[in-house]
């Protein structure tokens, strides 16, 4: 792992928790991770995405952000791809295709894309190695955040039942947490809490 992580993103160790985190997650385990923003909190899903066999799929509210990680992602080299409704009909199905191809590591959408039948058609036609849930808060309606969107990734779970889950927040909660993980589905999971103490 540690070859991988000088390798792509040109980093000689760790952040507190990171490891383990990763860890967790090439295991196969489920696992809930609450990090604060700058804490390191993409690392987690996109390390093991390196070491896993197949595409990981990233849901994340954050449209803005989407391309911004992409470009970033192939900037060391890895890569990856988003789908969301900035894209052209011909620009989705090029992404679409890349997947199909096994040409992508990382595969970034917006929750909203998940209520249709044909984009959970699509994702059946390619080896899922992992699904990471980005703003993972967002799927409770006791978070601030609350979007109704994320209801649907309950489907994911029934469509993918053997393929590991990280979600991950900067704010959650206990009640939120526990929402996490019903809502999710998550599987006795590993939960990471980092320290919001910070030195200045």
């Amino acid at each position: 792992m540690r070859e991988l992580l000088k390798r792509h993103f040109g980093y000689d160790s760790f952040l507190p928790l990171q490891e383990e985190i990763v860890r967790s997650v090439v295991a196969g385990d489920d696992t809930l991770v609450l990090m604060p923003t700058g804490g390191g909190k993409s690392l987690c899903y996109q390390l093991p995405a390196m070491a896993m066999e197949g595409v990981t799929l990233v849901v994340s509210p954050l449209i803005a952000l989407m391309k911004d990680q992409v470009d970033a992602l192939r900037a060391n080299g890895i890569e990856a791809g988003y789908l969301n409704s900035t894209l052209s009909p011909a620009e989705i199905s090029r992404v679409q295709r890349q997947a199909f191809q096994g040409k992508l590591k990382l595969l970034y959408v917006a929750p909203e894309r998940l209520a249709t039948s044909a984009f959970r058609r699509f994702l059946n036609s390619f080896a899922l190695s992992l699904i990471a849930v980005d703003e993972a808060h967002c799927i409770s309606e006791w978070g601030h955040e609350f979007r109704p969107d994320y209801r649907n990734l309950s489907v994911l779970r029934e469509s993918f039942p053997e393929v590991p889950v990280i979600a991950l927040t900067a704010t959650a909660t206990e009640r939120v947490r526990k929402d996490i993980r019903d809502q999710l589905e998550l599987r006795d999971p590993n939960v990471f809490i980092a320290s919001f103490n910070r030195p200045n």
